[in-house]
């Protein structure tokens, strides 16, 4: 009998297992020459000058005319992706995928700590009442003057104080939420890179973002440079950018596909370290904004969110090294080009 390969073929990646044939190529990827690293780490650190000169367009240029070349960025946009088609959740399935896991998150943390804190809120407030004597008119005023100052951070800052308030008590006692968030962040980040999107900045708590972007009713998150990409994403006016072919009536996108992989990656990156989501609601809300907003039909829209699911749950499990050297990065509060050299020196492969 002749010798036998086995084919497999799936999701539009095939490999073949068999007896090799010719001379084995001998890449010794993980060894960079000092020369390269150095190259590499003048554009980060002139990208990082750039950024905080606000020359976003600069900074955007530096990183294109770099990427791919020697000492370069070789993994700026470099990612490859699965073939866009109709997925089934048989299909996700079978690639581990509980699409009810990870689309439908709860904050159980902040949840938990709200509702302690509004049960100590009246546990205290019988207490004082029965420590102070106080009358009924005076718990009265009292109470109308809390719920003023509610009402005010409600209206006025979108419940940004509230928000602010559990967003650091959480970080404070719970080692877990402080950790999700920043996996969460790295996954927004990673993701973005390797599709061609360049982060300006991040934040991991309200704190952070009070701190930074001085507002407060902004959480944790990632900003991107790209200001057509989110120029298109904000307005809710994604160009239709039609690639040559047509699968399945789906038509390629560009920007919309850099979203949807981009606005998943953070559910992405938590239901593969916890197994489900907590944060990134606020992120599946605006893509499916965005969808309505497009004119996409219920079938339209499953059939992108699928296809970005998978194609971003692979692409994390591919550069999983990545990510947990990109989150020890923003952990420690390091810069973009930091963030994008521990990228850069844990990915061999793209």
């Amino acid at each position: 009998m002749g010798t036998a390969a086995v084919y497999y073929v799936y999701l539009g990646l095939s490999c073949c297992h068999g007896p090799r044939v010719g001379t084995i190529r001998n890449t010794n990827t993980n060894i960079i020459s000092s020369g390269t690293m150095k190259l590499r780490r003048q554009v980060l650190e002139q990208l990082d000058k750039e950024l905080a000169k606000g020359d976003e367009k600069t900074a955007l240029s530096l990183v294109k005319d770099s990427q791919g070349k020697p000492g370069g960025l070789r993994c700026f946009g470099a990612a490859r992706q699965v073939p866009q088609r109709i997925y089934t959740l048989d299909e996700l399935k079978l690639n581990g995928i509980e699409t009810v896991s990870l689309l439908s998150p709860v904050d159980g943390t902040l949840g938990s700590i709200e509702r302690n804190l509004q049960i100590a809120a009246v546990l205290g407030g019988s207490a004082a009442w029965s420590a102070f004597r106080l009358d009924s008119q005076q718990v009265l005023y009292i109470s109308l003057g809390l719920l003023f100052l509610w009402t005010l951070d409600v209206i006025t800052f979108n419940g940004g104080i509230g928000g602010l308030v559990l967003d650091t008590i959480g970080h404070f006692i719970s080692r877990k939420y402080h950790n999700r968030v920043i996996q969460h962040e790295a996954g927004h980040f990673l993701i973005a890179y390797l599709l061609g999107v360049l982060p300006r900045g991040y934040t991991l708590s309200s704190l952070d973002a009070l701190q930074k972007e001085g507002s407060l009713n902004v959480q944790a998150g990632t900003s991107f440079v790209d200001s057509e990409f989110l120029e298109e994403v904000n307005t809710g006016k994604v160009t239709a950018m039609e690639m040559l072919m047509e699968i399945d009536f789906i038509y390629y996108y560009q920007t919309l596909n850099r979203f949807s992989c981009v606005a998943l990656a953070g559910v992405a990156t938590e239901y593969l370290l916890y197994g489900y989501a907590e944060g990134g609601l606020a992120d599946i809300s605006k893509l499916d904004g965005l969808l309505r907003g497009l004119g996409f039909t219920q079938k339209k829209a499953d059939s992108q969110i699928r296809w970005a699911v998978l194609n971003t749950i692979l692409l994390l499990r591919r550069h999983e090294e990545a990510r947990a050297k990109l989150a020890d990065a923003m952990s420690e509060r390091r810069s973009v080009g930091d963030c994008i050299d521990a990228i850069e020196e844990a990915i061999d492969d793209i």
